[in-house]
């Protein structure tokens, strides 16, 4: 959807809302008291009542905007320009491009966003064959930090991240040349360098136990092989990263560039949020016009409902 669209498609509050319903009917309503998922639509209202208990479920309740004061057509001004652009939107920009005198709710709205997108992404598993790296991302951090900072694992200005990467291999049968192919990708912040964090991020992200997993032979993925059918490692080198792990390194680059060239400063605690953002636009990137809408139903769906 380019910007023309969506000025055509969505004039004023009353067509975000009508679009939102759209949506979120396909979706089902839940009633908090209890279960129900049949519902009358209360026009007047702009709420659902429930069948059973006639408890009444407004149009944002359950969903991200839930607590939100700003309208309906700045939340979709909002999904649009960070879901149909590559790089992503800084919340300073976003704040000036809706302008919109505080800084603090626009802040918090895209954060939520974020936020959905992980949980969206959450909900699917890696299989096959998966390339799996870390990468040290710069956060922000004291001037003393700086000073005292060591390179590598003990950098105090840089957060592990484990990238992993659903690849498949793909050969030339007229050459014989042997390439990867990668389908998605995902991206966790690990609290250290140990290899139980490591262990449980890996669990939660693959599908099950008859994966190839390729990694380097670092001491976080002692315990890798207990969950996987092959666990292939390489010492790490510029072979490596130009072609066992492959897709991981050019998502790691791409997303340090996108990060640096786009936000000023990310705190460690924020960065996951971030990287959301990242990935699930990453692992849509065939999409098209459909990320618009797919990025208002992890809205509605981000808490559960």
């Amino acid at each position: 959807m380019d910007i023309f669209s969506f000025g055509v498609h969505f004039t004023d509050e009353k067509s975000c809302r009508l679009h939102f319903k759209e949506q979120r009917d396909k979706q089902g309503v839940v009633c908090k008291r209890c279960g129900c998922t049949d519902h009358y639509w209360l026009i007047n209202k702009w709420s659902y009542q429930c069948k059973s208990c006639n408890s009444r479920t407004s149009l944002r309740s359950g969903t991200i905007m839930e607590s939100s004061k700003l309208s309906f057509l700045v939340w979709y001004k909002t999904i649009f320009l960070m879901s149909t652009t590559k790089k992503g939107f800084s919340s300073k920009e976003i704040q000036r491009q809706l302008g919109l005198k505080r800084y603090e709710p626009v802040w918090a709205m895209v954060h939520k966003l974020r936020r959905a997108m992980g949980d969206r992404d959450d909900r699917y598993t890696l299989e096959g064959m998966i390339e799996m790296d870390e990468g040290y991302f710069t956060i922000e951090a004291s001037e003393q930090a700086h000073k005292t900072q060591k390179a590598g694992r003990g950098s105090k200005t840089k957060s592990n991240v484990m990238i992993m990467a659903e690849s498949t291999i793909l050969e030339d049968i007229e050459t014989g040349k042997v390439d990867r192919q990668c389908r998605y990708f995902k991206a966790k912040v690990l609290e250290d360098h140990k290899a139980d964090g490591t262990d449980q991020s890996f669990k939660d992200a693959i599908d099950d136990e008859q994966t190839i997993i390729f990694t380097d032979k670092s001491t976080s993925y002692v315990n890798i092989a207990d969950y996987v059918e092959i666990h292939m490692t390489e010492k790490s080198n510029e072979q490596t990263t130009k072609e066992t792990l492959k897709w991981v390194h050019i998502a790691i680059s791409n997303a340090k560039r996108n990060f640096a060239g786009t936000y000023h400063k990310i705190k460690k605690k924020y960065l996951q949020l971030y990287l959301n953002e990242f990935v699930y636009k990453l692992n849509r990137r065939y999409f098209g016009e459909r990320i618009f809408d797919r990025l208002i139903i992890a809205s509605i769906t981000a808490n559960g409902h």
